[in-house]
Protein backbone atom coordinates (compact mmCIF):
# COMPACT_ATOMS: atom_id res chain seq x y z
CA UNK A 1 0.00 0.00 0.00
CA UNK A 2 1.12 3.59 -0.97
CA UNK A 3 2.46 5.84 1.51
CA UNK A 4 0.54 8.68 1.73
CA UNK A 5 2.49 11.85 -0.26
CA UNK A 6 1.62 15.32 0.47
CA UNK A 7 3.15 16.98 -2.33
CA UNK A 8 0.30 17.76 -3.95
CA UNK A 9 -1.66 19.01 -1.16
CA UNK A 10 1.53 21.48 -0.88
CA UNK A 11 1.02 22.60 -4.36
CA UNK A 12 -2.40 23.00 -3.70
CA UNK A 13 -1.22 25.52 -0.68
CA UNK A 14 0.25 29.23 -0.60
CA UNK A 15 0.60 31.92 2.00
CA UNK A 16 -3.54 32.41 1.60
CA UNK A 17 -4.96 29.00 2.11
CA UNK A 18 -5.54 25.55 0.36
CA UNK A 19 -6.58 26.25 -3.17
CA UNK A 20 -9.83 24.54 -4.00
CA UNK A 21 -10.04 23.57 -7.40
CA UNK A 22 -7.18 23.09 -9.82
CA UNK A 23 -6.97 22.61 -13.77
CA UNK A 24 -5.41 19.05 -13.82
CA UNK A 25 -2.47 19.30 -11.59
CA UNK A 26 -2.28 23.52 -11.17
CA UNK A 27 -3.81 25.31 -9.14
CA UNK A 28 -6.92 27.61 -9.91
CA UNK A 29 -6.51 30.65 -7.67
CA UNK A 30 -9.04 32.78 -9.09
CA UNK A 31 -11.32 30.60 -7.46
CA UNK A 32 -10.12 30.96 -4.32
CA UNK A 33 -9.99 28.95 -1.01
CA UNK A 34 -12.97 27.73 1.74
CA UNK A 35 -12.81 26.48 5.15
CA UNK A 36 -14.64 23.23 4.24
CA UNK A 37 -11.54 22.03 2.93
CA UNK A 38 -8.82 23.95 5.11
CA UNK A 39 -10.48 21.95 8.00
CA UNK A 40 -10.74 18.83 6.37
CA UNK A 41 -6.35 19.50 5.81
CA UNK A 42 -6.25 20.33 9.47
CA UNK A 43 -7.88 16.78 10.05
CA UNK A 44 -5.50 14.85 7.89
CA UNK A 45 -1.74 16.46 8.85
CA UNK A 46 -3.09 15.98 12.36
CA UNK A 47 -4.11 12.66 12.55
CA UNK A 48 -0.60 11.19 13.14
CA UNK A 49 2.30 12.35 15.36
CA UNK A 50 4.80 11.63 12.08
CA UNK A 51 2.06 13.66 9.80
CA UNK A 52 2.00 16.11 12.22
CA UNK A 53 5.51 16.73 12.43
CA UNK A 54 6.53 16.04 9.39
CA UNK A 55 4.05 18.67 8.23
CA UNK A 56 4.25 21.14 10.99
CA UNK A 57 4.13 24.15 8.79
CA UNK A 58 0.49 23.53 6.85
CA UNK A 59 -0.42 22.84 10.18
CA UNK A 60 0.14 26.14 11.49
CA UNK A 61 -1.21 27.78 8.19
CA UNK A 62 -4.07 25.85 8.43
CA UNK A 63 -5.05 26.57 11.92
CA UNK A 64 -4.42 29.97 11.36
CA UNK A 65 -7.05 30.02 8.51
CA UNK A 66 -9.43 28.46 10.37
CA UNK A 67 -9.31 30.53 13.15
CA UNK A 68 -9.27 33.69 11.03
CA UNK A 69 -12.78 32.18 9.29
CA UNK A 70 -14.25 32.75 12.81
CA UNK A 71 -16.56 35.03 13.50
CA UNK A 72 -16.76 36.97 17.19
CA UNK A 73 -19.84 35.00 17.93
CA UNK A 74 -18.27 31.68 17.47
CA UNK A 75 -20.00 31.16 13.82
CA UNK A 76 -17.61 31.08 10.54
CA UNK A 77 -17.10 32.26 6.96
CA UNK A 78 -16.53 29.76 4.39
CA UNK A 79 -15.37 31.63 1.14
CA UNK A 80 -12.01 33.23 1.11
CA UNK A 81 -10.65 35.28 -2.03
CA UNK A 82 -6.45 35.47 -2.87
CA UNK A 83 -6.29 38.93 -1.54
CA UNK A 84 -7.62 37.52 2.05
CA UNK A 85 -10.78 39.16 2.22
CA UNK A 86 -13.93 36.86 3.34
CA UNK A 87 -17.14 37.00 1.65
CA UNK A 88 -21.12 35.49 3.26
CA UNK A 89 -22.18 35.62 6.33
CA UNK A 90 -20.87 33.65 8.92
CA UNK A 91 -23.53 30.90 9.32
CA UNK A 92 -23.53 27.18 11.06
CA UNK A 93 -23.59 25.71 7.65
CA UNK A 94 -20.95 22.86 6.76
CA UNK A 95 -18.16 25.11 7.19
CA UNK A 96 -18.78 25.33 10.96
CA UNK A 97 -19.30 21.76 11.35
CA UNK A 98 -15.81 21.08 9.49
CA UNK A 99 -14.42 23.88 10.87
CA UNK A 100 -15.00 22.59 14.87
CA UNK A 101 -13.87 19.40 13.15
CA UNK A 102 -10.54 20.86 11.91
CA UNK A 103 -10.35 22.24 15.79
CA UNK A 104 -10.68 19.18 17.68
CA UNK A 105 -8.31 17.31 15.31
CA UNK A 106 -5.65 20.33 16.77
CA UNK A 107 -6.75 19.76 20.52
CA UNK A 108 -6.69 15.93 20.09
CA UNK A 109 -3.08 15.75 18.23
CA UNK A 110 -2.01 17.77 21.50
CA UNK A 111 1.77 18.44 20.70
CA UNK A 112 1.76 22.48 20.31
CA UNK A 113 0.37 24.07 23.64
CA UNK A 114 0.11 27.78 22.10
CA UNK A 115 -1.49 26.09 18.88
CA UNK A 116 -3.99 23.49 21.35
CA UNK A 117 -4.94 26.18 23.54
CA UNK A 118 -6.15 28.50 20.63
CA UNK A 119 -8.03 25.21 18.80
CA UNK A 120 -10.03 24.87 22.39
CA UNK A 121 -10.50 28.52 22.75
CA UNK A 122 -11.64 28.58 18.87
CA UNK A 123 -14.17 25.29 19.41
CA UNK A 124 -15.71 26.11 22.80
CA UNK A 125 -16.70 29.62 21.19
CA UNK A 126 -18.02 27.88 18.01
CA UNK A 127 -19.75 24.57 19.96
CA UNK A 128 -22.18 27.87 21.49
CA UNK A 129 -24.12 27.31 18.61
CA UNK A 130 -25.94 24.09 17.11
CA UNK A 131 -26.74 23.08 13.28
CA UNK A 132 -29.79 21.95 12.26
CA UNK A 133 -28.31 20.41 9.43
CA UNK A 134 -27.55 16.88 10.09
CA UNK A 135 -23.60 16.63 8.38
CA UNK A 136 -22.84 19.78 10.01
CA UNK A 137 -23.66 18.21 13.39
CA UNK A 138 -22.05 14.88 12.07
CA UNK A 139 -18.68 17.16 11.32
CA UNK A 140 -18.97 18.76 14.62
CA UNK A 141 -19.46 15.95 16.54
CA UNK A 142 -16.16 14.33 14.98
CA UNK A 143 -14.46 17.42 16.87
CA UNK A 144 -16.06 17.39 19.81
CA UNK A 145 -14.93 13.93 20.60
CA UNK A 146 -11.55 15.12 19.56
CA UNK A 147 -11.71 17.85 22.05
CA UNK A 148 -13.73 15.57 24.43
CA UNK A 149 -11.12 12.60 24.60
CA UNK A 150 -8.28 15.21 25.50
CA UNK A 151 -10.36 17.09 28.23
CA UNK A 152 -12.80 14.85 29.11
CA UNK A 153 -14.84 17.69 31.59
CA UNK A 154 -15.15 20.08 28.48
CA UNK A 155 -19.21 20.54 29.16
CA UNK A 156 -19.39 22.52 25.48
CA UNK A 157 -18.05 19.13 23.72
CA UNK A 158 -19.93 16.46 25.90
CA UNK A 159 -23.48 18.83 25.50
CA UNK A 160 -22.80 19.20 21.67
CA UNK A 161 -22.29 15.15 21.66
CA UNK A 162 -25.64 14.50 22.85
CA UNK A 163 -27.16 17.30 20.71
CA UNK A 164 -25.30 15.81 17.44
CA UNK A 165 -27.12 12.22 18.75
CA UNK A 166 -30.48 13.78 18.76
CA UNK A 167 -30.05 15.37 15.72
CA UNK A 168 -28.80 12.47 13.80
CA UNK A 169 -31.64 10.31 14.54
CA UNK A 170 -31.77 6.18 15.29
CA UNK A 171 -31.95 3.92 12.54
CA UNK A 172 -35.78 3.53 11.25
CA UNK A 173 -37.60 0.31 11.76
CA UNK A 174 -37.54 -0.59 7.85
CA UNK A 175 -35.23 -3.95 6.87
CA UNK A 176 -34.83 -2.34 3.95
CA UNK A 177 -34.06 1.10 4.39
CA UNK A 178 -33.01 2.15 7.90
CA UNK A 179 -31.42 5.29 6.69
CA UNK A 180 -32.78 7.85 9.33
CA UNK A 181 -33.33 10.07 6.01
CA UNK A 182 -35.22 9.73 3.16
CA UNK A 183 -31.99 9.90 1.04
CA UNK A 184 -28.48 9.03 0.96
CA UNK A 185 -26.65 12.54 0.19
CA UNK A 186 -23.26 13.26 0.55
CA UNK A 187 -20.73 12.22 3.25
CA UNK A 188 -22.43 9.66 4.46
CA UNK A 189 -20.58 7.36 6.44
CA UNK A 190 -20.12 10.90 8.77
CA UNK A 191 -23.26 9.87 10.32
CA UNK A 192 -22.93 6.49 11.78
CA UNK A 193 -19.10 7.29 12.61
CA UNK A 194 -19.87 10.75 14.34
CA UNK A 195 -22.70 8.60 16.73
CA UNK A 196 -19.46 5.90 17.33
CA UNK A 197 -17.59 8.59 18.14
CA UNK A 198 -20.33 9.70 20.86
CA UNK A 199 -21.44 6.38 21.91
CA UNK A 200 -17.84 6.16 22.51
CA UNK A 201 -17.39 9.72 24.51
CA UNK A 202 -20.48 9.43 26.54
CA UNK A 203 -20.66 5.80 27.59
CA UNK A 204 -23.56 4.96 25.25
CA UNK A 205 -23.57 1.32 23.95
CA UNK A 206 -27.43 2.01 22.14
CA UNK A 207 -25.47 5.04 20.20
CA UNK A 208 -22.65 2.66 19.49
CA UNK A 209 -24.94 -0.39 18.17
CA UNK A 210 -27.08 2.44 16.16
CA UNK A 211 -23.84 3.58 14.75
CA UNK A 212 -22.86 -0.13 13.90
CA UNK A 213 -26.32 -0.93 12.32
CA UNK A 214 -25.98 2.24 10.08
CA UNK A 215 -22.48 1.67 9.06
CA UNK A 216 -22.66 -2.13 8.38
CA UNK A 217 -25.83 -1.35 6.41
CA UNK A 218 -24.45 1.92 4.25
CA UNK A 219 -21.26 -0.67 3.25
CA UNK A 220 -23.82 -3.30 2.04
CA UNK A 221 -25.42 -0.55 -0.07
CA UNK A 222 -22.33 0.92 -1.70
CA UNK A 223 -20.29 -2.65 -2.36
CA UNK A 224 -20.97 -4.70 -5.52
CA UNK A 225 -19.11 -7.03 -6.70
CA UNK A 226 -15.99 -6.73 -4.24
CA UNK A 227 -15.53 -3.23 -4.37
CA UNK A 228 -16.94 -0.08 -3.66
CA UNK A 229 -19.95 1.47 -5.56
CA UNK A 230 -20.69 4.37 -3.58
CA UNK A 231 -23.43 7.07 -3.77
CA UNK A 232 -23.01 9.21 -6.73
CA UNK A 233 -23.55 13.46 -6.81
CA UNK A 234 -26.95 13.72 -6.29
CA UNK A 235 -27.51 11.09 -4.03
CA UNK A 236 -30.07 7.46 -4.26
CA UNK A 237 -32.85 7.06 -2.76
CA UNK A 238 -34.75 3.37 -1.89
CA UNK A 239 -34.91 1.45 -5.13
CA UNK A 240 -31.98 3.26 -6.77
CA UNK A 241 -29.88 0.14 -7.15
CA UNK A 242 -28.03 0.86 -10.71
CA UNK A 243 -24.31 1.45 -11.30
CA UNK A 244 -23.60 4.98 -10.17
CA UNK A 245 -22.02 7.83 -11.39
CA UNK A 246 -20.82 10.83 -10.98
CA UNK A 247 -18.85 9.13 -7.49
CA UNK A 248 -17.00 11.62 -5.15
CA UNK A 249 -13.76 10.60 -3.40
CA UNK A 250 -15.14 12.13 -0.42
CA UNK A 251 -17.58 9.20 -0.15
CA UNK A 252 -14.97 6.60 0.25
CA UNK A 253 -13.02 8.54 2.18
CA UNK A 254 -16.40 8.97 4.84
CA UNK A 255 -16.15 5.09 4.90
CA UNK A 256 -12.94 4.51 5.46
CA UNK A 257 -12.79 7.45 8.31
CA UNK A 258 -15.98 5.51 9.82
CA UNK A 259 -14.59 1.73 9.43
CA UNK A 260 -11.20 3.01 11.03
CA UNK A 261 -13.31 4.35 14.19
CA UNK A 262 -15.38 0.93 14.40
CA UNK A 263 -12.45 -0.73 14.45
CA UNK A 264 -10.95 1.48 17.48
CA UNK A 265 -13.98 1.16 18.88
CA UNK A 266 -14.85 -2.62 18.55
CA UNK A 267 -12.00 -4.38 17.91
CA UNK A 268 -13.94 -5.86 14.93
CA UNK A 269 -11.55 -7.02 12.21
CA UNK A 270 -14.37 -7.14 9.93
CA UNK A 271 -13.73 -3.47 9.21
CA UNK A 272 -10.06 -3.58 8.31
CA UNK A 273 -11.80 -4.95 5.06
CA UNK A 274 -13.59 -1.42 4.15
CA UNK A 275 -10.47 0.25 4.96
CA UNK A 276 -8.50 -1.58 2.67
CA UNK A 277 -11.11 -1.83 -0.17
CA UNK A 278 -11.57 2.27 0.17
CA UNK A 279 -7.82 2.28 -0.41
CA UNK A 280 -8.14 -0.39 -3.35
CA UNK A 281 -10.87 2.08 -5.38
CA UNK A 282 -8.69 4.58 -5.32
CA UNK A 283 -6.12 2.26 -7.37
CA UNK A 284 -8.30 0.83 -10.24
CA UNK A 285 -11.10 -1.08 -7.92
CA UNK A 286 -13.77 0.24 -8.54
CA UNK A 287 -17.21 0.44 -11.06
CA UNK A 288 -15.00 2.18 -13.85
CA UNK A 289 -11.80 0.08 -13.00
CA UNK A 290 -9.62 3.36 -13.47
CA UNK A 291 -7.17 4.65 -11.11
CA UNK A 292 -7.89 7.91 -9.62
CA UNK A 293 -4.38 8.25 -7.68
CA UNK A 294 -1.75 9.96 -9.45
CA UNK A 295 1.49 8.00 -8.48
CA UNK A 296 3.11 11.37 -10.01
CA UNK A 297 1.36 14.40 -8.52
CA UNK A 298 0.74 12.89 -4.96
CA UNK A 299 -3.07 13.86 -6.05
CA UNK A 300 -6.33 12.27 -6.29
CA UNK A 301 -8.55 12.82 -9.16
CA UNK A 302 -11.57 14.49 -8.77
CA UNK A 303 -14.36 11.80 -9.51
CA UNK A 304 -15.12 8.70 -11.05
CA UNK A 305 -17.34 8.79 -14.59
CA UNK A 306 -18.88 5.99 -16.58
CA UNK A 307 -15.95 7.02 -19.11
CA UNK A 308 -13.39 7.20 -16.96
CA UNK A 309 -12.48 9.74 -14.64
CA UNK A 310 -12.12 13.66 -13.81
CA UNK A 311 -8.77 14.19 -15.03
CA UNK A 312 -8.71 17.76 -12.52
CA UNK A 313 -6.96 17.18 -8.68
CA UNK A 314 -8.99 19.13 -6.06
CA UNK A 315 -8.47 19.73 -2.63
CA UNK A 316 -11.16 17.77 -1.35
CA UNK A 317 -10.31 14.87 -3.73
CA UNK A 318 -6.51 15.16 -3.14
CA UNK A 319 -7.09 15.51 0.57
CA UNK A 320 -10.05 11.93 0.37
CA UNK A 321 -7.09 10.32 -0.84
CA UNK A 322 -4.62 11.30 1.71
CA UNK A 323 -7.01 10.34 4.59
CA UNK A 324 -8.09 7.00 3.73
CA UNK A 325 -4.39 6.10 2.72
CA UNK A 326 -3.00 7.43 6.01
CA UNK A 327 -5.65 4.54 7.52
CA UNK A 328 -4.61 1.91 5.35
CA UNK A 329 -0.85 3.02 6.12
CA UNK A 330 -1.75 2.79 9.82
CA UNK A 331 -3.34 -1.09 9.23
CA UNK A 332 -0.07 -1.83 8.13
CA UNK A 333 2.00 -1.33 11.16
CA UNK A 334 -0.56 -2.72 13.75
Amino acid sequence: MTTPSFTHLRRLTDDGGLYEHALHEIPRPEHGYCVDDVARALVVVCRDPETATANADLRTAYLDFVLAAQSPDGRFRNRRATDLTWSGSPSVEDCWGRALWGLGAVVAWDGDDTECAAALEAFERGAAWWSPWSRAMAFAMLGAAGVQARHPGSRPARELLAAGAQCLGRPSALDDWPWPEPRLTYANAAVPEALLAAGRALGDERMINDGLVLLDWLVQVQTRDGHLSVVPVGGTGPGEHSTRFDQQPIEVAALADAAARALTVTGDERWRGVITMAAAWFEGSNDARVVLHDHRTGGGHDGLEADGRNENQGAESTLALLSTLQHAHRLRKL
